[in-house]
């Protein structure tokens, strides 16, 4: 009985994962020193750029299609600021038209005309909705009661945007991609015409929150334009369309999960590394002085 038990104790025994390393393996050296201090600082090195981008968010990418914005019940915000030196305040308007039937001469809701160069000129601000349609926006005089004989249309545009503002670092997009346009050295009584493809862009940061910007392309012409009576009327046009496809940025973390498995494989992949470098040392110097041992001899 009593060798039975020790028997099944002693095969237990074998099921010890953490066994005692063997005795000619714990033999200090210089070596051996360098290879440990120099494993530490590579753990910890490592580590910290592992701890690094645990902490970072990172930001996921995809596309689909479908009407991201569902609640905005079908229009797109608008934000436009152009200055143009050369035209007086009261000739500049905003008119707005699209497929539905809109067709506004003259909008002024949340806008704001700011003169220029001693009234000489106008900047104009305005924020506004338009439809989720293809259409066009144009600033133009054909709101004005007396329309100008020559009227001077070369600007600057400062912003032209669509949705909520992103500030987002991580993010790079077109979503103001006329921010600068300089037509001031364009012939005066020339149009122009900015056609832009919309692009519907959502961002969900950690907290689940969405917020809805659109980025858009553009495309330019300048033209001289002529009215049925012959006379020149300039405008400066934004033709607009949307795309289908939306654009979705995502902010995610790195799992706690994958965190730890990957210091795990850090330390026991470094130490297991040295560990065979520091052996293959040793050996070689031990053979070495057997070598050197039996010259001697």
């Amino acid at each position: 009985m009593f060798h039975l038990f020790y028997g099944w104790c002693f095969s237990s025994f074998r099921f010890d994962i953490y066994r005692k390393v063997p005795k000619d393996l714990t033999q200090p050296t210089y070596t051996g020193a360098i290879i440990s201090v120099c494993c530490c600082l590579f753990i910890l090195f490592l580590f910290l750029s592992e701890l690094t981008g645990f902490i970072a968010t990172e930001i996921v990418n995809e596309l689909y299609v479908d009407d991201p914005d569902k609640d905005s019940g079908g229009k797109i915000e608008v934000n436009l600021n152009i200055s143009l030196p050369n035209l007086h305040c009261e000739l500049v308007g905003l008119d707005i038209q699209d497929e539905m039937g809109r067709h506004e001469v003259g909008h002024i809701d949340n806008s704001m005309k700011i003169p220029l160069n001693n009234g000489d000129g106008c900047r104009f601000e305005g924020h506004f909705s338009i439809n989720k349609v293809p259409g066009n926006f144009h600033v133009s005089t054909h709101s004005a009661t007396a329309q100008p004989q020559n009227p001077d249309m070369t600007h600057v545009i400062h912003k032209l945007s669509f949705g909520d503002k992103l500030q987002v670092h991580n993010v790079h997009g077109a979503f103001n991609a006329l921010e600068g346009a300089d037509k001031l050295s364009s012939n005066p009584l020339a149009s122009h015409d900015y056609i832009l493809k919309i692009v519907p862009t959502v961002y969900e940061d950690m907290s689940g929150k969405q917020r809805y910007s659109y980025q858009y392309t553009v495309a330019n012409k300048e033209y001289v334009a002529y009215s049925h009576t012959g006379r020149i009327i300039p405008a400066i046009w934004f033709r607009y369309d949307l795309s289908p496809i939306t654009v979705k940025y995502t902010e995610r973390r790195q799992p706690l999960y994958r965190f730890i498995t990957s210091i795990c494989a850090i330390i026991g992949g470094t130490f297991t590394v040295a560990g065979i470098l520091d052996s293959c040392i040793f050996t070689a110097s031990e053979a070495w002085k057997k070598i050197q041992l039996g010259k001697m001899q």
